[in-house]
């Protein structure tokens, strides 16, 4: 048989489209398969009556080291939030700052009920020790879980349970915290260093920036994968293709029974947008639950981080729940309503309701660290390259990470097939996590 091409993609999310960037940039032929009818994976926007509905409560942390190589910020016109959070705790919101990059705010928040005056100093001692070093290093360091570190740090239980827990349990979608310790230490690195961001666009803008480096004619989407092996890929419609490599860049989910691999573990999620005339605050910040009662774990209003984000005279609001499996379907709508409203009043009723994502696998669990993270090595299972979050850190800076490291990998056996000085080079093999 003939082949088709160099490279066959499957999956045209961050890390199938990472791969095929660099594939492009070296000058390898590929083409990429998509099962929907868009590029970016979990990484969507939609659009409705004017107001830009990500899918799910995302950001782009701009320290990620593989999104400032592959990433042009300046087109995607990104806008930050506020380096702080409001916490509600009892019947009354509270502000931290990040006392680095907001120095006087802290100052003037530090005798807040949120955690103790040696919790705070804490947080700078914490920040000093992970910021310090190659990142490559954190991911060397002792393994727990992430709340097993934060009492381990000497935090109070109170700052745990009014801070860690919602906004850490909001990054990883695990109000347990049972997440590494080392990706704690990772994306905490990363909120240190640089802004949390959003695109003008909505995050779609992200892989649709990669997307239009691309060879249009090499992206098929609305095409169904049923089988891979390490040289062809069977489609739904009947038709086969044909490459020196196969490369397997879909959600964990997808490429368990591609891969005759157990299906890996998750955390669900369900997002809730409503369209308000005056937003409930009025600051770039995310309102985080410190009283960890009802289903909303977090808020924010992305119109007040980029106006983009809501039609002119509305604003758009976002509130996250954890675990939705947890409250019954017909009622969470409901529910998300009555604690709202405790919060911010009666005007909450007549919000409008835009739209609810409730998304099964929104993230990979990360009990511990696939072994490839941190290191520059591929994932290779019987002969197929495999790249995504769940492969690496789970995050945007995983996914793009994955797809190069996959992409790298073949560039180097393409061109060295025998390796260095005729030497057989061997690709490290490594199981999904």
């Amino acid at each position: 048989m003939m082949k088709d091409t160099e490279v066959l993609i499957v999956g045209a999310g961050l890390a199938g489209l990472a791969c095929a960037r660099y594939l492009q940039q070296e000058g390898i032929p590929f083409q990429i398969v998509e099962a929907s009818n868009s590029v970016g994976g979990r990484v969507k926007t939609d659009v409705v009556d004017g107001f830009l509905l990500d899918r799910g409560f995302q950001v782009l942390l701009t320290a990620y080291p593989e999104a400032q190589n592959v990433l042009n910020y300046s087109t995607l016109k990104l806008h930050e939030f506020y380096p702080g959070a409001i916490v509600r705790v009892g019947e009354h919101f509270h502000q931290l700052a990040d006392p680095f990059r907001e120095p006087m705010d802290a100052l003037a928040n530090i005798f807040s009920p949120i955690g103790t005056l040696t919790d705070k100093l804490r947080v700078a001692k914490l920040r000093r020790r992970i910021v310090a070093g190659k990142l490559d290093e954190l991911f060397q360091r002792a393994e727990r879980t992430t709340l097993a570190a934060l009492r381990g740090e000497g935090f109070s239980a109170s700052f745990i349970e009014t801070f860690f827990r919602p906004f850490l349990g909001g990054v990883f979608l695990d109000p347990d915290l049972n997440t590494s310790s080392r990706m704690f230490e990772f994306l905490f690195r990363m909120f240190s260093l640089g802004d949390t961001s959003l695109p003008a666009q909505g995050m779609q803008a992200i892989p649709e920036q990669l997307y239009a480096s691309l060879p249009q004619a090499a992206v098929r989407l609305n095409t169904q994968v049923q089988k891979v092996t390490r040289t062809t890929v069977s489609l739904a419609s009947g038709e086969q293709i044909s490459a020196d490599a196969v490369v397997v860049a879909t959600d964990g989910y997808t490429a368990a029974p591609l891969l005759d691999r157990p299906v890996p573990a998750s955390h669900s999620v369900a997002c809730f947008y409503f369209a308000v005339e005056r937003p409930p605050v009025n600051e770039p910040l995310l309102v985080l639950n410190g009283n960890g009662d009802g289903p909303v774990n977090n808020l924010c209003v992305p119109s007040m981080v980029t106006r983009s984000y809501a039609p002119a005279g509305a604003d758009l609001v976002s509130a996250t729940v954890l675990r939705p499996e947890r409250y019954p379907p017909a009622r969470l709508e409901a529910d998300v309503r009555e604690q709202l409203s405790k919060w911010f009043g009666p005007a909450v009723s007549k919000w409008e309701h835009l739209r609810t994502y409730w998304i099964n696998r929104a993230l990979p669990e990360q009990l511990s660290l696939p072994a490839t993270a941190g290191l520059d090595l591929p994932t290779v299972i019987r002969g197929l390259y495999v790249c995504g979050d769940h492969t690496d850190t789970a995050s945007i800076n995983g996914a793009l990470r994955s797809g190069r490291l996959a992409a790298q990998a073949i560039v180097d056996k393409w061109r060295h097939p025998l390796g260095e000085r005729g030497k057989i080079r061997t690709i490290p093999i490594t199981a999904l996590h």
